[in-house]
């Protein structure tokens, strides 16, 4: 059977058709990639899991800050972060924030929520200790947990029950993903070789403000001088792919004059090493700051 044969001007109408769908899907991805936002879902390492690029934190000053908005206070404060696009959640145990967070998120869907949690020290039963934190934040499941507050250079040694532990849940499903948060340069060092850790906490502002230091202490002074040894350990574990996450990016409430707040929040927009960035809010204008800053940011990357 012959083809049908098409005219010179059909051939010429389809060809112009075509590169004019061409041309606007081009510009359309063009304008996606080109816009970012603060509230725009990324992607987290090679872990395969995705957050909002700004999440909102619950431990400032320990979380004394979040627990004394009250519980109605914090609901109100954390729905609005979440109808703003602002879908992953930062806690700890040491915050006691958990039931907090599993009141505000009620009849939230939980598969646009990432939440992210720590366990301190070395408990003797930390599945045990987990299965307590899932209920106390009323999930099935743990998208992130970290094991808080590392100052070794062996912490990984130090902790390897836990790490253990964390490996075991996540091959159950029970969590998604395993990770540190560190407070000191030796076990920043350590965890930027561990191919364990999927996901890093990591404390970065460039005045160098509560960053890691070379003292194997978690409230060890710091200053300007410490961030560009930090940031070269950062630096190893974007190129293994590990989940970055900032934080500390107001200087755990530090930085009261806006020219420090918008010169960290615009570094850490620029500088291409972390894939999400968590602050710790006390009511809605803090909120819509930060977002406007972020975005402010990105568009000056763009």
């Amino acid at each position: 059977m012959r083809r049908k044969e098409i005219t010179r001007r059909q051939f010429m109408e389809r060809a112009a058709a075509l590169a004019g769908a061409v041309s606007l899907s081009s510009l359309q991805a063009y304008a996606g990639a080109a816009k970012r936002t603060a509230v725009d879902q990324v992607p987290l390492g090679k872990t395969g899991l995705k957050l909002s690029r700004l999440g909102i934190g619950t431990g400032s000053k320990g979380g004394s800050i979040q627990r004394g908005l009250g519980r109605e206070g914090f609901n109100r404060l954390l729905r609005y972060a979440y109808d703003q696009g602002i879908t992953y959640i930062d806690t700890a145990e040491s915050y006691r924030t958990h039931e907090m967070v599993r009141e505000a998120i009620k009849g939230l869907p939980r598969d646009r929520l990432f939440i992210q949690t720590k366990m301190p020290g070395m408990p003797e039963k930390p599945l045990e200790v987990l299965d307590r934190y899932r209920k106390e934040l009323g999930v099935d499941y743990i998208d992130s947990l970290l094991t808080h507050c590392a100052v070794t250079k062996s912490w990984d040694e130090d902790r390897k029950r836990l790490l253990d532990a964390f490996e075991t849940a996540k091959q159950q499903k029970i969590i998604r993903a395993h990770g540190v948060s560190c407070h000191s340069l030796p076990a920043l060092a350590r965890s930027a070789q561990l191919d364990w850790v999927d996901v890093h906490l990591v404390r970065i502002n460039p005045q160098g403000a509560h960053m890691d230091t070379p003292a194997e202490r978690w409230n060890a002074k710091s200053n300007a001088s410490h961030f560009p040894a930090v940031l070269e350990q950062i630096k190893v574990m974007r190129k293994r792919r590990h989940g970055t996450i900032g934080m500390k990016l107001i200087g755990n409430g530090d930085f009261t004059k806006t020219e420090d707040r918008e010169k960290s929040i615009r570094f850490a927009m620029e500088c291409g090493l972390l894939d999400a960035v968590v602050i710790g809010f006390k009511s809605p204008a803090e909120v819509d700051e930060a977002i406007q800053r972020i975005n402010s940011a990105l568009a000056a990357t763009a």
